[in-house]
This record gives structure tokens, sequence and C-alpha cells, in this order.
């Protein structure tokens, strides 16, 4: 009798043991909905600071150093250090995050060149497969070059912020 009243007792222990698990692991999968892999138009914020910032007028006016969030993990704003040589003697503000456009693709230059190769100079010719070969006498040189595109990288090559860098050192100084 006490033999039978230990293994039902065994068995409804276990086969409520097996339901508590299987509903933690099921609350569990439903409570969280952490991603697996990036998504495009997803950027790291480690990779954020150092971005350089251009105005309109593809003049370089500061570089962000610095990106701030408010206690619901939103980008309240963007530190740009302003002026400065490597750090030192950097004036540094704070833009709200909305006002500047992000640019994936690289800054295109306003100058063009008119100078021409000497004449024992090497030619460069592009190859098909993204290298560039130069070739010099009888001696060939293969360069390759790789693109990444800003879904790999996983930050935007720069951004854009309407103000010159005189207007962005008059604003006030951002303290930490």
């Amino acid at each position: 009798m006490i033999s039978k009243c230990l293994a039902i007792a065994f068995l409804a222990i276990a086969s409520m043991t097996g339901a508590a698990a299987a509903q933690t692991a099921t609350n569990q999968a439903a409570s969280t909905t952490s991603a697996t892999t990036h998504k495009e138009g997803e950027w790291r914020a480690s990779k954020l600071a150092g971005v350089d910032v251009y105005n309109e007028a593809n003049e370089k006016i500061g570089d962000i150093h610095d990106v701030i969030l408010d206690r619901s993990g939103k980008v309240a704003n963007v530190i740009l250090g302003v002026g400065g040589v490597l750090g030192l003697g950097e004036h540094y503000v704070a833009v709200a995050f909305d006002k500047l456009k992000w640019v994936d693709q690289p800054v295109t230059s306003t100058t063009s060149s008119t100078t021409s190769a000497p004449a024992n100079a090497p030619a460069t010719t592009p190859a098909p497969d993204s290298t560039t070969r130069t070739t010099t006498g009888a001696a060939t040189t293969t360069t390759t070059t790789t693109t990444t595109s800003a879904s790999t990288r996983w930050y935007p090559d720069h951004a854009v912020y309407n103000a010159t860098k005189d207007e962005l050192k008059a604003m006030p100084e951002f303290k930490y």
C-alpha cells in the first residue's frame, strides 16, 4: 500500500515538474525578442563615435565624440567635437540626433585635378574584377580593392549638419 502511494506521488511530481518546465520554456521564448542578425538601418553606437560630420558645403566641421541616450534607450543627443588637434582643445556641443542627416556613401570631392602624369609614370588600368594593375616596364603590380557596404559596416560613412565650424564653436559647450 505504501509503495502504491509512493509510486503515485512520484508520478504526480514528475508530471508537474515536466509541465512547469515546458511552461517556463514557453514563457521565456515569448518574453525574449532578441535579435539574431544585423538589420539594415541599425547601427552600432560604438561605431558612431569618430564618424566625421560635414556641412552642406562638404566642409568637415567636426566628428562625433559620443552618443547620449535617455532612460528609454532612445538617442537624445549626439556630442560633436569641434576644432582642436588630436583631441586637445576640442569644443564639445550637443546636437539633436534628428538634426543630423546620415549618409552611407563617401563624401564627394568638389575639386578636380587637371595635372597630367609624367611620361615615365607607371600606367594604371582597372581590371573587371575590381583590381587595379600598375605596369612599369616589365613589372606589373596588382592591387585588390574591396568595398564594404554600409549594411556590413554597422555605421554610416558620415553625417551632415547644417552649420559652419564657427557656428558650432559659438554654441554652448557640453559638459560631462
